[in-house]
């Protein structure tokens, strides 16, 4: 059954037809050697009985006695053997009492014979020759006179040579149905090739219409007016819908893209002033007032980080992006760490970073964004007291020489931010990098699910890769592969030794201290 689901379709109409030739040709054979079988033997016992009937006819006979005629034995004897002699058959010749009358003749068969009834066919085995014969017993009248017969001839033939015969017959139709069977194999192989072709011509336009993601093709058409035909221009139709449908939506997508950026943009202006007026508000105003104008601060503020975030989504879906150069993505840290700093003052931050500046090729303001977003979702997403780990590495790998010198570098520069925190649930990893896609912790209520969407997108446009597995303190780990610049930061031998000993050469501080103090060690 798994054999004949794996078949294609080609074969099996050729193995269909194929069977369907084998058995009407396979009737048909055993119809006719039946008939044929049927007709040989009754031809040969036909001939068999005619010879024997015309031998009794000639043989001599003599009157020895006034009314007395009998077999006349010396002229008998020659006529036997002349006769068996022509006709490679062998005679038996018995007198009227039924003994056997010893014939000298080769042609004869010997040894005794009992006298089968007259105008019978039997058969007989002899021994000598061990060969079969097909015998006819036919009596013998003197002159025509049906009275007494005078003696009895048994006539008889090797079946051997029928059988050969038949023999032949059944293996030429044998061979016919083989080769029948054969030849409806090979016309059906070309007969489904050709008919399953358009087939194929359109499950190639398909496939190209799916690794292209273009359905504005031309599908192949056949010229008879057929069903394949009829699927053609149905398949073609829906293309044509499906490329009408997507160029519309790719257009109104782009439009709410650039509707997006530009309120985004038109936003930063107003909610600028208004987070100017808030903080002057707050400074004046005392008691309840205060913390009324406090309050909406905090909420401009996040609005002001949420348009700015959607800004920045939406110029990268649109393409708008700045100049890369060489970028030192160790200061780039540092600088997030900077930042991030007012987040951890009930967390525990770890930096390791090893000396000198390690050079990446992209957009120092993107970079920026991207490590902004993994530290703040690792402090946002985790209770008081978890240990948020940042490391940056070079890739102590496969190396290849650089453009500046010949000097060896590393392929790629890895960036790990790992937390033992609480981790993200098996059902959330698949979503994680999506837009306004939240934790399922109870510490998942402060981010507007953006921040990793932006990661996401930044690693996309710097050709790196992020990925998400677990931190070997049980929380979460996201580890960010970006290709180094090789124009700068080479790696001398004493840094990939130095590499070895990071763990032991860490800046460690808490962030109860409301601050944060960093250094590259």
């Amino acid at each position: 059954m798994r054999r004949s689901r794996s078949m294609t379709i080609r074969w099996r109409l050729a193995l269909t037809s194929a069977a369907l030739t084998f058995i009407i040709l396979l009737g048909f054979a055993l119809v006719i050697s039946a008939f044929t079988t049927s007709r040989l033997k009754s031809d040969f016992e036909t001939s068999l009985k005619a010879d024997a009937t015309n031998l009794t006819s000639r043989i001599p006979t003599r009157e020895f006695e006034e009314g007395l005629i009998a077999i006349d034995p010396d002229k008998t004897s020659e006529l036997v053997i002349d006769t068996a002699a022509a006709d490679d058959a062998a005679v038996w010749l018995f007198d009227p009492t039924g003994e056997n009358v010893e014939l000298k003749s080769p042609a004869s068969a010997s040894g005794d014979v009992v006298l089968p009834p007259d105008n019978s066919l039997v058969n007989i085995d002899d021994q000598a020759c061990d060969c079969t014969y097909r015998v006819y017993t036919a009596p013998i009248l003197a002159g025509g006179d049906p009275g007494d017969p005078q003696g009895f001839i048994m006539f008889g033939r090797q079946l051997a040579a029928l059988n050969a015969t038949i023999s032949r017959v059944q293996y030429f139709l044998g061979l016919g149905v083989l080769v029948g069977t054969g030849l409806a194999l090979l016309a059906g192989l070309a007969v489904a090739r050709r008919a399953m072709r358009p087939i194929s011509d359109l499950t190639y336009v398909a496939r190209h219409v799916s690794r292209t993601r273009d359905p504005a093709v031309t599908l192949p058409r056949t010229r008879a007016k057929d069903e394949i035909a009829d699927l053609s221009r149905t398949l073609e139709g829906m293309l044509r819908a499906l490329d009408d449908a997507q160029r519309e939506a790719e257009a109104t997508l782009r439009r709410e893209r650039e509707f997006v950026a530009d309120a985004s943009h038109e936003l930063r202006t107003p909610l600028t002033s208004v987070l100017a007026n808030l903080e002057l508000l707050q400074e004046q105003l005392k008691g309840e007032d205060a913390d009324i104008a406090a309050s909406a601060l905090r909420s401009t503020q996040r609005m002001r980080r949420l348009v700015a975030d959607l800004l920045f989504l939406a110029r990268a879906d649109t393409g708008h992006t700045a100049g890369k150069q060489s970028t030192d993505l160790a200061h780039v840290v540092a600088d997030a760490v900077a930042e991030t700093a007012p987040l951890a003052a009930d967390h525990v931050m770890r930096v390791e970073c090893p000396p000198g500046g390690i050079f990446v090729w992209g957009i120092q303001d993107d970079l920026h964004r991207l490590v902004v977003n993994l530290v703040q979702n690792a402090l946002s997403h985790t209770p008081p007291g978890t240990i948020v780990r940042l490391r940056l590495r070079r890739k102590a790998g496969t190396m290849r020489p650089s453009t500046n010198g010949g000097e060896p570098v590393a392929e790629s520069v890895i960036l790990e931010v790992s937390d033992n925190g609480p981790g993200i649930d098996e059902q959330q990893r698949e979503r994680i990098f999506e837009r306004f896609v939240r934790g399922g912790n109870g510490f998942s209520g402060k981010g507007s699910g953006l921040g990793l969407a932006i990661v996401g997108t930044v690693a996309a446009s710097h050709g790196a890769t992020v990925k998400l597995t677990d931190s070997p303190e049980g929380g979460a780990r996201f580890v960010v592969r970006l290709p180094v610049d090789g124009s700068s930061g080479a790696l001398a031998p004493d840094e990939v030794e130095e590499q070895s000993r990071l763990a032991a050469q860490t800046s460690t501080t808490t962030g109860r201290t409301r601050g944060l103090r960093f250094r590259r060690s």
